[in-house]
């Protein structure tokens, strides 16, 4: 997954948790993500653990996506607790959403349709909430893994060859 300047895709990792943040928690699944990224050759250029709340994920995510072409991909905050606020923050900053990459995360497994993860784009940057579990945040990227590095180019300059795709008929 290698841009057009040889410049390798970049990815920031916001990991929304009271509990890591207070550090009564440590952060697996920021972990578990990073260790994903640099294993699919993404760079992970940042890494932050922020509080629950609305505004502490607008912040951060306004903040984390000045002058940055990459993703950026939250973890935790998605579910029906009183503080998980993650998406209602990420909505708030977003200029357009890309449902088709919420959808897909929803069907990942029966616990998906719990979610209610968004993402979209801020500028040249794509944001996507993924569940704070570590084996649902994993299988949520891994879900859409296979477009995000077409969808990040496209940001950048609205080019990029579609990827090649076999089509199988059907008998």
């Amino acid at each position: 997954l290698i841009m057009a300047n040889n410049e390798s895709l970049k990815v920031k990792i916001i990991t929304v948790s009271d509990g890591v943040f207070n550090g009564d928690r440590e952060d697996v699944s920021g972990k578990k993500l990073e260790e994903y990224f640099e294993a699919n050759d993404w760079k992970v250029v940042e890494k932050i653990v922020i509080s629950d709340g609305t505004t502490s994920v607008a912040s951060a995510l306004s903040e984390l996506s000045k002058k940055f072409h990459g993703l950026i991909v939250t973890t935790g905050g998605t579910g029906f607790g009183p503080r998980d606020l993650t998406p209602e923050g990420t909505s708030k900053v977003l200029e357009r959403e890309a449902p088709g990459l919420a959808e897909s995360i929803r069907l990942v497994n029966p616990l998906g349709r719990l979610s209610r993860a968004t993402a979209g784009t801020l500028g040249e940057t794509l944001i996507i909430n993924l569940p704070g579990s570590t084996k649902g945040s994993i299988e949520c990227v891994d879900a859409v893994f296979e477009v995000l590095g077409h969808a990040v180019r496209l940001l950048k300059d609205n080019y990029d060859p579609h990827p090649n795709q076999e089509h199988k008929k059907h008998e």
